[in-house]
């Protein structure tokens, strides 16, 4: 399996360092969508306030597009049937898709993050660095064993572009909420402590937990179907 894993991944990245999606489409999307939250909310104490929440709103419309691009590759070449009828162990494709995805994630979350302490004037603090790293890493997992499970369950639906968001976005709400809770303790936005986002790093702990467990047996059944 995760032989299996470390193979799929693979491929998925090799994929998309020759295409630079993420480069030359996803980074400046969630840049655009950034600026526009800017302009949007228009005032510096609102802005700053709310900035940890930004960051993550913005991972999670990326999202989208980075799973659905990672799915209609493997649906129109087919690359999803030839590894079911050569007997490729379905939890190593889920496992490999969702390494793949959280790498790619991670990328994005790092350009987001420093376009927060630019734009948005957030600052941050040597105390809460554990915390933060601990959260990016516990959410972008989350983030990318969701998206690749779902992902997976749309991929051969009629109509799979409008799905997608319907099913994500209210399952990855804990995600969202959690993050947003730990990034502005890490970060000290609105005099929140760094002991305040512990919890909120607990319930992201949980989610990843379930969803490593559940995708695993999950996934080879949904793309059965």
């Amino acid at each position: 399996m995760f032989r299996t894993a470390r193979l799929v991944a693979a491929k998925d990245l090799r994929i998309e360092l020759r295409s630079r999606v993420v480069t030359n489409q996803v980074l400046p999307f969630a840049a655009i969508v950034m600026v526009m939250f800017a302009f949007a909310l228009n005032t510096d104490a609102v802005v700053e306030r709310v900035a940890p929440g930004l960051v993550w709103l913005a991972t999670l419309f990326s999202l989208l597009i980075l799973v659905q691009r990672s799915f209609a590759i493997e649906t129109a070449d087919g690359a999803t049937d030839a590894m079911r009828a050569a007997g490729v162990d379905p939890a190593g494709i889920f496992l490999g898709k969702a390494l793949a995805l959280a790498a790619e994630l991670a990328v994005l979350e790092i350009v987001l993050l420093a376009t927060a302490v630019v734009l948005y004037r957030q600052d941050l603090r040597a105390s809460g660095v554990v915390l933060l790293v601990t959260t990016f890493l516990a959410a972008t997992i989350g983030l990318a064993l969701v998206g690749t499970l779902y992902g997976g369950l749309a991929a051969g639906v009629r109509g799979r572009e409008t799905l997608l968001p319907l099913l994500l976005l209210p399952v990855v709400a804990p995600v969202l909420i959690g993050a947003t809770r730990a990034t502005e303790a890490a970060l000290g936005t609105a005099g929140a402590v760094v002991a305040d986002g512990w919890p909120w790093l607990g319930l992201l702990g949980v989610f990843v937990a379930l969803f490593s467990v559940g995708g695993t047996l999950a996934f080879g059944p949904l793309i059965e179907e």
